[in-house]
């Protein structure tokens, strides 16, 4: 029953190296970039996010994503991370392993936002390349999970090239930029061949 309990992080989880990115969980400091990057693709992000909160953007909304992103990761329910650039450590977006499950899932979900700049130059399928050895080695996941609206043609083909298979269409499956939409559902295994 040992593979079956939580994993146990008593340290925050460290960087992790991509070709060509590098992901690392967020830090106060990363507030002024990660904010006015937001903010500069916020058209571009509206349609596939849930509604932003009228404070999103303020420092004091930032703090509170940290100290639920450093709860969840010592919970073991979510590990986020920005994506840097390799060559400048410039913030290009970010990526989170979320509802985690345990017991006999030992499951998660992949969630993810690119910059309007750095979209479609291959830094986010670096990032999920990256991310996924991880997930399956320290976290001891068996299952990675992502959905997508139908119509983001770029994320299925993302998802796909990183070797996540379309299982499934979810009517109304999240509410996302304050509609219930559908979504077409992706999984990745532990042992399936890597791309």
């Amino acid at each position: 029953m040992a593979f079956f309990r939580t994993v146990s992080l008593a340290e925050p989880a460290g960087a992790i190296e991509g070709k060509g990115v590098m992901l690392r969980p967020p830090q106060m400091s990363d507030f002024e970039e990660w904010a006015a990057l937001r903010e500069r693709s916020r058209g571009f992000l509206t349609p596939w996010e849930p509604t932003w909160p009228m404070d999103d953007l303020t420092r004091g909304a930032f703090r509170r994503r940290l100290k639920r992103y450093a709860e969840d990761q010592r919970t073991d329910q979510a590990y986020a991370y920005f994506i840097f650039r390799s060559a400048d450590r410039a913030l290009v977006g970010g990526l989170t392993l979320a509802n985690v499950r345990r017991g006999v899932a030992q499951a998660g979900s992949i969630g993810y936002w690119m910059g309007e700049p750095y979209a479609r130059r291959g830094f986010m399928t670096e990032a999920v390349r990256a991310l996924a050895p991880y997930a399956f080695s320290a976290l001891r996941l068996h299952r990675l999970e992502a959905a997508c609206i139908p119509t983001n043609a770029p994320s299925m083909r993302l998802l796909e090239s990183c070797g996540f298979v379309r299982e499934g269409y979810a009517r109304q499956y999240l509410c996302i930029n304050g509609l219930w939409q559908d979504h077409l559902l992706y999984a990745r295994l532990k042992d399936d061949p890597p791309r």
